[in-house]
């Protein structure tokens, strides 16, 4: 079968379909985007458009599926090893004299980048006064997140990233990769410590429909790599709520090739990898 889909204009007919019809609104992804995942579903479920359309007016479970399809779960241990490295080294040490430390990490995907901080935050004695929030809208990722359990085949490569960040040359002692996950010899998984997964809260959440108005403010919020499949209007919308939601000299972690337009370069000041909240302004929603 093939499947023809002429613009982006019947895409968006579709997504104003599956608003009406479901939770989900993804109608301020990026065209290029959402594009691009819709054109799969139609080939890989062998539909037509319509056909789509009709199932998500009478299959919730499709839906479901269809969204674990659509929202990106991509997302490593350590990933840019440089990134975590100047967190670990430069900007941690800086809040040791906190009674508690407040971080979100939205948009957390299978949760590697979750443990992968709660490591460092531990290393550096801040692990018992960290609160760690980390959500996602897709259900399926964060079953896997919950459960710290990961392919060892899979992850082989971004594993190695654990030394780079932690056992530089120089650095003294090695950290050893058991202390942290448990690597069965006859399984093909490797799991995160129950120490580590008791000390994140993973929830489900819309960041494009929901705001985080039931949490205190937050010292640190990652969304690494999540924002370039937003439109611009929904970029700005989902930044000026990070912005009221951090702390003075707040800290805002996004992916390497991410960054901030030029309304947002007076909002926030970068510094080295990060974006640090420029406490002389605040949004008003």
């Amino acid at each position: 079968m093939t499947v023809k889909v002429e613009n982006i204009t019947e895409i968006k007919g579709f997504l104003q379909e599956l608003k009406e019809y479901s939770s989900y609104d993804l109608c301020e992804y990026s065209d290029s985007s959402i594009y691009r995942r819709i054109k799969k579903i139609l080939k890989d479920h062998k539909l037509s458009l319509d056909q789509l359309i009709a199932k998500t007016k009478t299959d919730s479970l499709f839906i479901e599926n269809i969204i674990q399809e659509i929202t990106v779960n991509t997302t490593e241990f350590f990933r840019d090893p440089e990134v975590w490295r100047e967190l670990y080294q430069n900007f941690y040490p800086t809040l040791r004299n906190k009674k508690y430390i407040n971080i979100w990490h939205a948009g957390c995907s299978s949760g590697q980048e979750v443990y992968s901080n709660l490591i460092l935050l531990n290393e550096l004695d801040l692990l018992d006064k960290s609160n760690v929030i980390a959500t996602d809208l897709n259900s399926k990722v964060l079953k896997v997140a919950k459960s710290g359990k990961y392919d060892k085949k899979e992850n082989q490569e971004y594993f190695e990233n654990f030394n780079a960040v932690l056992n530089r040359e120089g650095n003294g002692s090695d950290i050893l990769f058991e202390k942290y996950f448990e690597d069965g010899v006859n399984s093909n998984c490797v799991e995160v410590k129950s120490f580590l997964r008791k000390q994140s809260d993973f929830q489900q959440h819309d960041l494009v429909k929901e705001e985080m108005n039931n949490h205190a403010k937050f010292d640190i919020i990652f969304c690494r790599n999540v924002l370039i499949y937003f439109n611009s209007a929904l970029q700005t919308k989902i930044l000026k709520q990070f912005h009221n939601k951090l702390t003075n000299g707040g800290i805002l972690v996004l992916g390497n090739h991410e960054g901030l337009n030029g309304f947002f370069k007076t909002k926030f000041i970068k510094d080295g990898p990060v974006f640090i909240k420029n406490n002389t302004f605040h949004f008003q929603f």
